[in-house]
């Protein structure tokens, strides 16, 4: 019989320990699980065993919603001592071994049941025992694969499992666990994806006497493909385009758009997204590709995002997007693959160049309104000084007249 795994929280030391212990290792762990791609190795994994050990599976730390889509090879549970620290991971495998497959893809008929095994590898130099969970699977929204954390109750793929609770391995062992997938006679045709992982979970106290959980967990995918109809369907929603101008009138401007693709039918897609913008009706056309989505799950979606510089404002800005469904990975779809379009319009107003129209206005009416002033002030000036001669004209006529009446008068006597 394999001895009592060594695991720190079974030993004696003091909770408050523990528990400053336990807050340091769930923020150095990361759950994840295998996807169709290469995987990259966790953080908390030390040097020695990623490079000895890479491919193996995924970490989870935390319970409840702490949880990350980092993907990782193997998983480190709470790194303490050297030797109480359990290094461990997980491969599919068939009843021998690993058998080198980093998922598991299956084709099932409803009310068939399949067996798969699983192998827990401990690298550690102490005994341990493993929880054995599996769960339904989903995508982060930076399209990893993830499972549902233990206080998530799953609804589809996850409840076909049957697998034992838990699995004890010795040090520097493997042990392989048969496990069976029982395919409801109701199952709906199409992908159902799921997720099983070997975890440990540890607990202590916190501060303040609360009690502190961290379950580590790392696995693999199994996504089990239902036969019947196949019905692929990619859809485009929350469609936003906008306008970001250059506060330079004198340099163009931004238009960003972004939107959903949605997975309407049953089985899982990639897309690819081309997104055409046409201005000033028509005669100004621009296109780019949006990034790949490698994989959208049925009733799922991912966001993407498409920006387009050097834009000038001119008006309405038609963008089209095009979505293009495509096969995922070595997967045969046997029906059309039609890809689907979706065209908005936005606005792009040329603030700066109003604003910039508005003060050269401004400076123009402000620049005639002074000439004016200042040639009705020079007019009131000069009608003023005419006022004033023809006034002084007046008031000298009569003194002229007088002395020449009195030197006439005196003409007169002589």
């Amino acid at each position: 019989m394999i001895p009592a795994p060594t695991h720190p929280a079974r030993t004696g030391r003091s909770s408050r320990r523990r528990g400053r212990r336990l807050v340091l290792a769930a923020s150095a762990l990361a759950l994840g699980l295998l996807p169709a791609t290469p995987l990259a190795v966790a953080a908390s994994a030390t040097t020695a065993a990623t490079s000895a050990h890479a491919g193996l599976g995924s970490a989870h730390a935390g319970l409840g919603s702490a949880q990350s889509d980092v993907v990782s090879a193997l998983s480190t549970a709470l790194p303490l001592d050297t030797e109480d620290r359990i290094t461990w991971g997980v491969k599919p495998a068939d009843a021998n071994g690993p058998d080198g497959r980093r998922g598991v893809d299956l084709v099932a008929d409803p009310g068939t049941t399949v067996e798969e095994h699983i192998a827990v590898s401990n690298f550690s130099d102490v005994p341990a025992t493993f929880a054995l969970k599996a769960a339904d699977g989903y995508l982060t929204a930076n399209g990893r694969f993830n499972m549902l954390s233990s206080d998530q109750e799953s609804t589809d793929a996850g409840t076909w499992f049957t697998v034992q609770e838990s699995v004890e391995v010795g040090p520097k062992e493997t042990v392989v666990v048969p496990y069976t997938i029982t395919v409801p006679e109701n199952a709906t045709p199409g992908d159902h994806p799921a997720g099983i992982a070997a975890s440990v979970t540890s607990t202590g106290g916190g501060e303040g006497g609360t009690s502190v959980g961290v379950e580590s967990r790392v696995g693999f995918r199994v996504t089990t493909r239902v036969t019947g109809e196949i019905q692929p369907a990619l859809a485009v929603e929350g469609v936003k385009a906008s306008y970001a101008p250059s506060w330079n009138p004198f340099a163009a401007g931004d238009v960003t758009v972004s939107y959903d693709v949605a997975n309407d039918g049953n089985v899982r897609l990639g897309a690819e997204g081309q997104v055409a913008t046409s201005a000033l009706f028509g005669a100004l056309v621009d296109e780019a590709a949006a990034e790949p989505l490698g994989e959208v799950l049925p009733g799922g979606s991912l966001r993407s995002k498409v920006a387009f510089a050097d834009v000038w404002p001119l008006g309405p800005v038609s963008t089209t997007i095009t979505v293009t469904p495509t096969v995922v990975g070595d997967d045969q779809v046997d029906a059309p693959l039609d890809p689907v379009t979706v065209t908005v319009t936005t606005w792009a107003v040329p603030w700066p160049q109003l604003l910039l129209l508005a003060i050269v206005v401004v400076v123009i009416l402000g620049v005639r309104d002074d000439r004016r002033r200042r040639r009705q002030r020079l007019e009131a000036m000069l009608a003023k000084a005419r006022d004033e001669g023809r006034q002084q004209a007046t008031t000298t006529e009569p003194a002229t007249s007088t002395t020449g009446g009195s030197a006439a008068q005196g003409g007169t006597k002589d």
